[in-house]
């Protein structure tokens, strides 16, 4: 899968990406409503649709829950709800809203979403009853009930780095959404194990739940926008621990202090080949294939590429193929 920008050419860009053999386009919560893009992508037809992420917290499951069902039938049941918590202060002096306990807020959001979507299978034979301490849902009556969605409900994946949500999204979720800031000691060796207690925890298998790392992608040999990228956001405390693993944690403290001065185009600087290389797959469309399909392997069966700026067509053609081969 890989990215929409935005609702302005939406439909001419997924057509595009669906011919050059992408799977699936995804939108993140950037400049533009992460929703419009895939309500107009899915007139295209074909793919799989997916928010990654729908920041959750400004949102009630009521509101989540009926812009997914609405996507799950625009997409003939091809929609993954792909949820995110954000960080503190972009939740509480951006959006305005509360950002306590996110871990359980999430695991009670998600909850909440389920007994919403039983509801509505159940045509309302199920009331929903769902009393928790972030999120109440007490009525819902034949009139605002969807009726028209024979695709089931979709699944439900969250996008965690830490290991307390890690492994809630485990417990409750049907998939992990891989931060893009990451790399693969990162992930066999922090994120890996901790999916796994998760997964025990709730009875189930690696095999009964997705995996679905998002991986960077810079190609050619001008880096200079992906090196911002990165220096942007290994500037948050949030990500450190990827840093950390490989002994670069001293890197963050430096972004962070840089950022809050404003020097944004001196960061990027920071970010020497080393960082770069173990963090974005870089390169030529073979040498950008072959990270990727080194990364993942025996992991995750989809991927997410994250574009700094939109890839050309050709170029994202030749990776996928590379991918497939």
């Amino acid at each position: 899968m890989t990215a929409l920008f935005g609702p302005v050419d939406a439909i001419d860009r997924t057509r595009a990406l669906r011919d050059a053999g992408a799977s699936g386009v995804f939108t993140f919560e950037g400049p533009h409503d992460v929703f419009a893009p895939l309500t107009l992508a899915s007139t295209v037809g074909g793919l799989d649709l997916m928010t990654n992420v729908a920041i959750a917290f400004p949102r009630n499951p009521i509101q989540l829950a009926h812009q997914a069902i609405d996507h799950q039938i625009l997409s003939q049941g091809r929609f993954t709800l792909g949820l995110g918590t954000q960080i503190r202060t972009q939740i509480e002096k951006r959006y305005g809203t509360d950002f306590d306990r996110p871990v359980a807020r999430m695991v009670e959001l998600v909850g909440a979403l389920r007994a919403i979507f039983a509801t509505w299978e159940s045509n309302g034979l199920d009331r929903l009853n769902f009393k928790g301490e972030f999120y109440r849902h007490t009525l819902m009556t034949p009139t605002f009930t969807p009726r028209d969605n024979p695709y089931g409900p979709p699944p439900i994946y969250v996008g965690a780095l830490g290991p307390r949500l890690t492994r809630a999204t485990a417990e409750v979720a049907d998939g992990l959404l891989i931060m893009p800031f990451g790399s693969k000691r990162f992930l066999q060796e922090a994120t890996l194990p901790i999916v796994d207690e998760g997964l025990a925890a709730s009875g189930r298998d690696r095999d009964s739940f997705a995996i679905v790392p998002e991986i960077i992608v810079s190609v050619g040999d001008d880096h200079t926008a992906t090196r911002q990228l990165l220096a942007f956001y290994g500037s948050t405390p949030a990500y450190r621990p990827v840093l950390e693993v490989h002994g670069w944690g001293d890197l963050q403290p430096e972004l962070n202090a840089l950022s809050k001065q404003g020097r944004w185009q001196e960061m990027g600087s920071l970010i020497d080949d080393d960082v770069l290389h173990t963090i974005a797959a870089c390169g030529t469309p073979a040498e950008v294939a072959d990270h990727i399909r080194d990364r993942v392997a025996d992991v995750a069966d989809q991927v997410c590429v994250y574009q700094p700026g939109p890839i050309a067509i050709d170029s994202l053609a030749q990776i996928v193929d590379a991918l497939r081969t």
